[in-house]
């Protein structure tokens, strides 16, 4: 972890799936889950309909003005843009008939696996139902034109009578596509002979195919997946437990942590988010709604229900609420490459924790202070569960995280502003920025009611050109990290926003 970093400057990069202004968009089109692959090659993003598109990164080429590169003493790169590779169908509607439960097609999680070989393996699920991909690539012969007297196969020669010959003049394969499979069959196995009259293109077609389902095993929504460091396990959490599977095995798993009481009225917390270390094994840590962070050391039982440490920010900011306990709960945490913190997103905070000080964290950054004075209203609307994902950079010097108004905050390590970088999620980032002098509203409760809320504008101290609108209808709940390189990837809705620095 570096002990200072600079304030970047961030700009846009690229959006996949933009809509145009005022044009509908369907709630199953909403992306719920973003994961870039460990090398940042892929990028793949899950949907409320089930769907997992995936994206190949294409390096640009860098256009730089000899003038701008002559004045800088650093190199110039551009960031990577990605293309449209494919999408499948990863999760449909199922129906759960011992419990009487319809179970959503949603996309919770997705996570990449270690690619053994040139095929890509995804891992992703829904409430219940986890399941391994496979997307290959494969040489796709699309055919143009043929002529129509077409040689035929040896081994077809009792189709050749003419009562199997009707219509002779159609060509049997029009504008088709055939699988280049010539590297792997004998020469003289072709169906047809390639004359000078066929003319046809060569294609990359990707194909899927599910080689595991994971199921049976949650009772409660799953919230959480994480691959471990060995390549050959993972978890899967939901609100009361945590399981560990193998890759290779689908019908078993075993169950560490339980946090079901005997009787569920004496139930305290849930289980909101679970990771893997990042270099070792056996350690895990996994958060809840009262805001505790435990750290689980999978040597000591085989169920563990003892903890090997226990974070928890001791320091109280006022007084303390039912709304305030609320918005305590852990909605995302993140493992730093160095293994030695953690990042946690809370409702009100973005905190980055030293496994060697369990007491406090050693950074906090306040993303939602402004609306701690209306908790009780937030909660009557549903927005005090929102639950907002955190990512940061691979040398753990900056940190970001979601909010409202299509919005997201970039923090850095001992450096840039206390309440971090404002960007919007469009073609102009930085645009909040330059929103200054906003008129004040005398009503804050009907203006919060409308979906606004003016930051801070009651505190007659409070400089004016801070303030900023808050639409609670437009929120930017998850974002990934590029694992290589300082590009964040935001969704909002329907759309994909990348920015670089």
């Amino acid at each position: 972890m570096a002990s200072s970093a600079r304030a970047l400057e961030w700009k846009f990069s690229q959006v996949l799936g933009e809509r145009q202004p005022g044009e509908k968009v369907d709630e199953i089109d909403m992306i719920s889950a973003v994961e870039f692959e460990s090398r940042g090659d892929y990028l793949a993003i899950g949907d409320q309909g089930g769907r997992i598109v995936l994206f190949q990164k294409k390096d640009r080429k860098d256009s730089h003005p000899r003038k701008v590169l002559e004045h800088t003493d650093y190199i110039v790169t551009s960031p990577p843009l990605y293309c449209y590779k494919t999408e499948f169908q990863s999760h449909e509607i199922e129906f759960d008939y011992l419990k009487s439960l319809e179970i959503g097609e949603k996309i919770n999680k997705i996570r990449w696996c270690a690619n053994p070989n040139s095929s890509l393996f995804v891992l992703s699920t829904n409430d219940r139902t986890i399941k391994l991909w496979k997307v290959s690539d494969h040489k796709v012969k699309k055919i143009n034109e043929m002529d129509s007297n077409v040689h035929v196969a040896s081994e077809n020669a009792l189709l050749s009578e003419r009562s199997f010959l009707n219509d002779q003049r159609k060509p049997s394969i029009p504008k088709g596509y055939q699988l280049e499979w010539n590297a792997k069959r004998p020469r003289n196995t072709s169906t047809f002979k390639e004359s000078s009259n066929v003319t046809f293109d060569i294609e990359d077609f990707a194909s899927s195919r599910c080689r595991r389902v994971y199921s049976h095993a949650h009772d409660y929504n799953i919230n959480s997946l994480s691959i471990n460091c060995d390549l050959e396990t993972f978890l899967s959490a939901d609100d009361l437990r945590i399981n560990i599977w193998n890759l290779e095995v689908s019908n078993q798993c075993f169950n560490i942590i339980d946090l079901r009481p005997v009787d569920i009225e004496d139930l305290v917390e849930v289980i909101t988010s679970a990771e893997f270390h990042p270099a070792c094994c056996n350690l895990l840590a996994y958060s809840s709604s009262r805001g505790f962070i435990r750290l689980v050391d999978m040597r000591q039982s085989a169920l563990c229900d003892q903890n090997a440490k226990l974070f928890q920010d001791r320091e109280t900011f006022g007084s303390k609420s039912f709304f305030t306990e609320i918005a305590a709960s852990i909605s995302d945490i993140k493992f730093a490459k160095d293994g030695r913190h953690i990042l946690s997103r809370d409702y009100m905070n973005l905190k980055l924790w030293d496994l060697r000080m369990e007491t406090s964290p050693v950074l906090t950054f306040k993303i939602h202070e402004y609306l701690r004075p209306k908790l009780s209203d937030l909660y009557n609307g549903d927005f005090i569960f929102d639950k907002f994902d955190c990512c940061l950079s691979r040398d753990g010097s900056h940190f970001a995280s979601g909010t409202y108004s299509n919005t997201f905050k970039v923090f850095s390590h001992d450096s840039g502003p206390i309440d971090g970088s404002i960007l919007e999620a469009s073609k102009i980032p930085n645009r909040t920025s330059h929103t200054r002098a906003h008129q004040k509203h005398t009503g804050l409760l009907s203006s919060f009611a409308r979906g606004f809320h003016w930051r801070d504008h009651e505190n007659p101290n409070h400089d004016n050109s801070q303030e900023f609108p808050c639409d609670f209808d437009s929120k930017l709940m998850h974002m990934a990290w590029h694992p290589t390189t300082n590009l964040i990837a935001c969704a909002t809705k329907c759309s994909l926003y990348m920015y670089y620095a």
